[in-house]
């Protein structure tokens, strides 16, 4: 089978560039129920691709509220085989403008759906969730950074916790002591549902703040929207060059 790509859009990634070449776009019914937003299909650099904000179209869409079966599902049906997740963060050991390919994840989430095997009748399946990302895309990804000249960090360590919230100075650092680098709120249970699914999945994460406790600066969410506007045009290039990567 071909490769077919998607990619997730977080916050700040809701749509793609003109290198992306709109064919399509469909909202389907899924058995998990609904996806976040109408899957965009088209090809990018000579791959069949389909694009998805987790979001929303609008950014309505709370991290602890998407659902993520509905979405990675709707993927699947498409026959996407590989995803490209774009998640914003805040940073532990990175500073503010890094992007970060990270290679572990630690999951503080709880009361999300996070498995396709919930005891409906099918047998249960035990995934290898030891490595969570796709060693494959995200050399890849890597590989696409170097040859544009942009710098990729990692590897890295994101945690995922509920949101929507912030956290408190005393839980990054417990998850700092934890080996967190990064801290966000959708990494999981997207990464899991997607090896659950057999699909190769990475992320670039895009790191738009300090977290809370690591500086003594104040969170300003002005400075936040620039470092997105900033940084998405750079990840959207990325992304390009980590399909043309494919090909060789």
């Amino acid at each position: 089978m071909s490769e077919v790509y998607a990619v997730i859009g977080g916050s700040g990634l809701y749509s793609l560039d003109e290198s992306f070449r709109i064919e399509s776009s469909q909202k389907p019914n899924t058995p998990y129920g609904e996806v976040s937003a109408e899957l965009i299909i088209g090809e990018m650099m000579g791959y069949r691709t389909v694009f998805l904000p987790r979001h929303g179209p609008s950014h309505h869409i709370p991290p602890h509220k998407i659902n993520y079966r509905a979405n990675l599902w709707a993927l699947h049906e498409l026959e996407v085989s590989h995803v490209i997740a774009v998640n914003a963060v805040g940073g532990i050991d990175f500073e503010p403008r890094s992007l970060v390919v990270p290679d572990q994840i630690i999951d503080y989430t709880s009361d999300r759906n996070h498995t396709y095997f919930d005891g409906d009748g099918s047998e249960v399946g035990h995934i290898d969730f030891s490595h969570p990302y796709s060693q494959p895309l995200r050399e890849k990804i890597l590989n696409a950074g170097q040859a544009l000249d942009i710098a990729l960090y990692t590897p890295g360590t994101y945690g995922c916790t509920n949101g929507p919230r912030l956290e408190s100075n005393a839980e990054i650092q417990k998850m700092q002591r934890d080996g967190c680098n990064i801290i966000g709120m959708t990494g999981m249970p997207e990464a899991a549902l997607a090896r659950e699914l057999d699909m190769e999945y990475a992320a670039i994460a895009m790191v738009v703040n300090w977290c809370s406790g690591i500086t003594d600066s104040a969170l300003d969410m002005d400075e936040i929207r620039q470092i997105l506007d900033s940084g998405t045009n750079t990840v959207i290039e990325l992304i390009g060059a980590t399909l043309t990567q494919s090909e060789q």
